[in-house]
């Protein structure tokens, strides 16, 4: 529908030119400007004052200079209470611009956003860049919210201007008669979260880890038996800064690593710095609190004081047949188990979710046994790459391509689209299989079927309106099939 349209009415004049100012001639000339620029600013329309004025502009634009609409270019999205609307100001503070954004359909906000009714007011070619400027605020906000896909239909006489401003084109439209194209912002978060997992391959390149139908798995099947070991450190910042989460998130990760593969963890060595053995109690506390709570003993390990913050632990366990991360193949599905409870952790938002602190024994301990019980084809649990780069790299071992379907996908209500995808859970294991296989027994923790495997390399996004986009295009580690 023409309601979608991003910039209809660019500067809100015939005739527009690309350039994002006016050309000066007399400064050229040398010769002193009689008009200088005039300053505007650029915010979100919070009073009903800004959002009346900026309607006004769209209908004296829309519908009585440009006849696009018959009486109003009011549409659903205007009634939408999670619709952003940004305006650029002049320094008297009146209203010469506007666009809006927000979800692109009725139900759960899954990312997916589109931004219209981009629109300057006649007169204000002397204000040089409000629409270029609109448009990249609208971007920035759009990324802040968590958006995973921003899209707009643009008026085909306007894509130079946007393709300048960073934006792709996708394909032609055809907007109630108007040719106009679909053109969508690049938004490489996803990608980003699992970019500092491409160093790997060529890192680690001939040390055979894992061994044999393993690489690139968390945890090593010690050959000979049925011991599982892993080994996982912690970020020396969040040592320092929040030292008895530090301790829990340890066992944590390490103990999550082994039920990705089906083991059942029977101990921990953990090797501490610390500045002094105040801080190393600390960090301790929190270590042996989740160790109570797994049920998973501290066997040993080694203590240093007097050195900058630094915690690792290797957790060991036992299964005679381990779930490999690339035992993925062409046609199998993608199952997320994970635990939904539990809030962002506070000096986290955005980056750590945390819901196993909330848990009891019994339901940490169904979790971390899901794997094994099941015994899917693939498993992997949820790194610091996210949901999606989690899944590129099962998908990498397993040789294939993966399709995240993003309605159906598992998300707690208080996490953005782009936040859950890019995020370190608690509890979260990406497993594949027959499509016909039962969900994990995991307690707590929901599970759906949210996608599939296919031929080819990297991870796409499947939306409602069926479109593909490409959340990373090839392997994410280097480190081959397994």
């Amino acid at each position: 529908m023409l309601t979608e349209s991003v910039c209809d009415a660019l500067l809100g004049v015939e005739g527009w030119h690309a350039e994002p100012w006016p050309v000066d001639v007399p400064a050229l000339l040398g010769q002193e400007s009689p008009r200088p620029p005039r300053p505007f600013t650029i915010g979100r329309a919070d009073d009903r004052g800004a959002v009346f004025a900026y309607r006004m502009l769209r209908r004296r634009v829309f519908v009585e200079d440009q006849g696009l609409f018959g009486d109003s270019d009011l549409d659903f999205h205007d009634d939408d209470p999670r619709t952003v609307v940004l305006v650029a100001r002049d320094p008297a503070g009146a209203v010469i611009g506007g666009v809006r954004l927000g979800p692109a359909a009725d139900g759960p906000d899954l990312g997916w956003w589109r931004g219209g009714r981009l629109v300057v007011a006649p007169g204000q070619r002397g204000a040089p860049g409000v629409g270029p400027a609109l448009v990249r605020a609208a971007c920035a906000h759009a990324e802040a919210a968590g958006v995973v896909r921003f899209d707009a239909d643009v008026q085909a006489r306007h894509e130079s201007l946007f393709v300048r401003l960073g934006w792709r084109r996708v394909r032609p439209v055809a907007v109630q008669g108007v040719p106009h194209v679909l053109m969508r912002w690049p938004i490489g978060r996803v990608a980003a979260a699992a970019a500092g997992k491409a160093a790997l391959g060529p890192l680690l390149r001939g040390l055979d880890l894992g061994g044999r139908g393993f690489v690139g798995d968390d945890g090593a099947p010690v050959p000979g038996g049925d011991l599982v070991a892993a080994c996982d450190a912690i970020l020396p910042s969040m040592v320092e800064r929040d030292p008895d989460w530090a301790g829990w998130c340890a066992v944590l990760v390490n103990v999550n690593d082994l039920a990705a593969m089906g083991a059942a963890p029977v101990g921990l060595l953990d090797a501490l710095g610390a500045r002094d053995a105040s801080f190393a109690a600390r960090v301790l506390a929190g270590l042996h609190r989740a160790s109570d709570a797994y049920g998973v003993p501290v066997l040993g390990g080694h203590t240093q004081f007097g050195v900058p913050a630094a915690l690792s632990v290797t957790a060991l366990g036992r299964t005679a047949h381990p779930v490999p991360g690339g035992g993925g193949r062409p046609g199998q599905r993608v199952r997320l188990t994970a635990d939904l409870g539990g809030r962002w952790r506070p000096g986290y938002t955005g980056r750590q979710w945390d819901s196993t602190s909330i848990r009891t024994p019994d339901e940490l301990r169904t979790m971390i046994g899901a794997v094994g019980a099941a015994k899917p084809a693939a498993a992997k649990d949820v790194s610091m790459a996210g949901i999606a780069g989690t899944l590129g790299m099962l998908a990498e071992a397993s040789s294939c391509g993966a399709v995240l379907d993003m309605s159906r996908l598992p998300r707690p209500q208080g996490a953005t689209m782009g936040d859950w995808l890019t995020c370190f859970p608690g509890f979260a294991m990406l497993t594949t299989d027959a499509p016909d296989a039962p969900g994990l027994p995991a307690g707590p923790a929901t599970g759906a079927e949210c996608g599939e495997l296919t031929s080819g390399r990297g991870v796409r996004l499947r939306w409602p309106d069926g479109e593909l986009t490409e959340a990373l295009s090839g392997p994410v580690t280097g480190m081959g099939p397994a």
